[in-house]
């Protein structure tokens, strides 16, 4: 079931690839579920900037999320309020300010899913190169304390397993959930240098289920016993998982797939080896929620200001020169 890449649009950085030879034969490209289209929008115009994507379940999350972000970018307008892109559906949220780029994908692997393949082409339709996806969200923290940020080193579906398993016409297709390691050593970094909540690098088991399938005890079937629970979540920390939740292996398959570099961090709101249920106060879990955006945050001012860097000896050089022609004019 190989197909051939569709060469990328772009004349230099690491680009977004697709493999999909149908698209070539497309008119437009549509993007259904983000209300947007090659044949209607403009896309390389309101994208082509995007470095840093972030992806998150909750709408009202990304909505607060490019509030953050374009305050710590000094890119907040006091009189705007950040549209949201995909106004004309009701499936996902999208804001934008400079290149960052704030998406929902609601719960569960076939809703992130739907949305990374529009995501994607989206990307690439906008000819984006050198793009970052984080997805920032929350966890059931596994042998940690609430409100440590996991920053995942491998994504493990159910079985314990470094793989995504999904059927394509009839066959059950597997595919890599490697994450760049380069980059979860640089977001813990991040934390470290915050110093303002516990960071830590592990591995993330994703499942398909927030009851049974995360050896729930509360849910509305349940044929198992504590003893049986704690028996799988010890078995699960042994594999060195630090936290569970339930999109990790398809957006890292999805994003290895498409030469992204991708990480997800989320904040565990509780220790599932002590507990089903979230009983810290409301004020405590909105505060827990801001961790992964504050570290997220910091790495990318972090990479701006790098680049930032890097570039200043380009500018002055082009400016002498400027300076130089001038004179030779005169």
């Amino acid at each position: 079931m190989e197909s051939k890449e569709e060469e990328p649009n772009v004349s230099c950085g690491r680009p977004v690839c697709l493999h999909n030879p149908h698209l070539d034969a497309l008119k437009d490209d549509i993007l259904y579920h983000f209300s947007l289209g090659t044949g209607t929008h403009n896309l390389p115009a309101m994208f082509g900037d995007v470095k840093f994507v972030c992806v998150g379940g909750s709408s009202t999350r990304m909505k607060s999320f490019i509030e953050y972000i374009a305050a710590e970018l000094n890119m907040q307008d006091p009189n705007s309020d950040y549209p949201n892109i995909c106004a004309g559906t009701d499936r996902y949220v999208m804001y934008k300010v400079g290149p960052v780029l704030s998406v929902s994908h609601g719960m569960g692997v076939p809703s992130i899913a739907i949305m990374l393949h529009e995501l994607i082409k989206l990307l690439h339709h906008a000819r984006c190169t050198d793009v970052t996806i984080m997805r920032i969200g929350t966890s059931g923290g596994i042998g940690v304390e609430p409100g440590t940020v996991v920053v995942t080193k491998q994504a493990l579906n159910d079985m314990l397993l470094p793989k995504f398993e999904q059927v394509i016409l009839g066959q059950t297709v597997e595919r890599s959930t490697d994450l760049d390691q380069s980059l979860a050593q640089e977001l813990l970094q991040c934390g470290n240098e915050l110093k303002q909540f516990p960071t830590v690098v592990g591995n993330t088991m994703c499942t398909m289920d927030f009851y049974e399938g995360q050896a729930r005890l509360d849910g509305a079937f349940c044929y198992y016993t504590e003893a049986d629970k704690q028996a799988y979540l010890n078995k699960v920390r042994d594999a060195g998982v630090c936290n569970i939740e339930m999109e990790a292996t398809v957006f890292a398959a999805m994003c290895k797939l498409s030469g992204i570099r991708a990480a997800v961090v989320c904040v565990t709101l509780l220790d599932r080896l002590k507990g089903d249920q979230l009983t810290s106060s409301h004020e405590v879990l909105v505060g827990f929620q801001e961790h992964p955006q504050i570290l997220v945050g910091h790495f990318i001012k972090k990479q701006l200001k790098a680049k930032a860097a890097d570039l200043s000896p380009l500018i002055n050089i082009r400016g002498a020169m400027r300076r130089k022609e001038s004179h030779a004019k005169l």
